[in-house]
């Protein structure tokens, strides 16, 4: 005979616990919801906008993550081949270079960087890779590679411009006007070209250009220039002969401003002096071979220049007014 045993219901303490779980759920449910309502009240968007834009988000994110997997995979790298391979195919490929532009620079040096690109698809070439690679070039001041379809690349060249030589120890280097330095050259080949020696001569280009700017009659005549002890020049000029200049750039060009006045009024350049020194404040020394080692010349400068323009026209002004008074005083004009 068969007995069907009955299990005992819930107790009264469990059932109160389940009870007491989910008035907290609700009341959970209910406080999130309303927190979703206020945020949704403040949001200027609607309930069907906010679904699009989190669709759109999730897309996006979707899109983003399938093109890691690809770059991953190589396939961008796959699909560029394939399209450089067709280009190729169809003719659009690097056959012919022309460099314009070129005078002093070796052209075989722009064609080793560009023939690298030789046989390969145009869109291949990175443009923007290859004219960083010829700015490298110590003649190359700038350079523009362009396209020329189906298989012309064009390279424009702008030439840095050779301006002195600067002599660095036993070498001698070809330099631009900034100092940035072109190429070695050869003693035979630096006739005519202004040479520039001393320390830290080679930061100090552009200011020699201003100095010898304010001077322009001297400024063909001067071959050499020498920074001596990182505050002042020495010039010589193509007679052999040097002109010490004082320190400071405003001094220096005031110095060479009157020498270049005392030079054509009394033709210094190519006399018998060998050197002029103007680093006294108020004088010119002259050196002349067999009269010492240096002899104050009876010339000073603007100052003495400016007594002598005086005192001839106080002279002039007496002759005119007064002759019978100068001829009268003839020990004044040996004062």
């Amino acid at each position: 005979m068969s007995q069907t045993i009955k299990r005992k219901g819930a107790s009264a303490g469990r059932t109160a616990a389940r009870q007491v779980t989910a008035r907290k759920v609700n009341a959970a449910r209910a406080h999130t919801g309303s927190l979703l309502d206020r945020a949704m009240a403040l949001s200027p968007f609607s309930e069907a906008q906010l679904q699009r834009i989190f669709l759109v988000i999730i897309l996006g994110a979707a899109v983003a993550l399938a093109w890691v997997v690809a770059v991953v995979a190589g396939v961008p790298a796959i699909v560029a081949g394939q399209v450089a391979l067709l280009a190729q195919k169809a003719g659009f490929e690097v056959n012919r270079v022309e460099v314009r532009g070129v005078k002093h620079l070796n052209g075989l040096k722009i064609y080793e960087q560009v023939l690298a690109e030789r046989n390969h698809a145009m869109t291949r070439v990175d443009l923007g890779v290859l004219r960083n690679q010829l700015l490298q070039l110590s003649w190359v001041q700038d350079a523009r590679v362009s396209r020329q379809l189906p298989d012309t690349l064009i390279v424009d060249i702008v030439e840095r411009k050779p301006h002195a030589v600067l002599q660095q120890g036993d070498h001698l280097v070809l330099i631009d006007e900034t100092g940035h330095v072109l190429e070695p050259v050869a003693p035979n080949r630096v006739a005519g070209q202004l040479i520039l020696s001393g320390d830290g001569v080679d930061s100090q280009v552009k200011a020699l250009s201003r100095l010898l700017d304010a001077a322009p009659a001297l400024q063909p005549q001067v071959s050499a220039a020498e920074w001596k002890g990182y505050r002042r020049w020495n010039l010589t000029f193509r007679t052999g002969q040097v002109l010490y200049l004082p320190e400071g750039e405003q001094e220096a060009a005031n110095a060479l401003v009157a020498f270049a006045r005392m030079d054509g009024a009394n033709r210094l350049l190519g006399g018998s002096a060998v050197a002029f020194d103007m680093r006294a404040p108020d004088r010119i020394y002259i050196r002349i071979p067999g009269h010492g080692a240096a002899i104050a010349a009876a010339a000073a400068k603007s100052k003495l220049m400016q007594a002598a323009d005086a005192r001839a026209a106080a002279s002039a002004a007496l002759a005119i007014h007064s002759p019978a008074a100068v001829a009268a005083s003839p020990h004044q004009e040996n004062q």
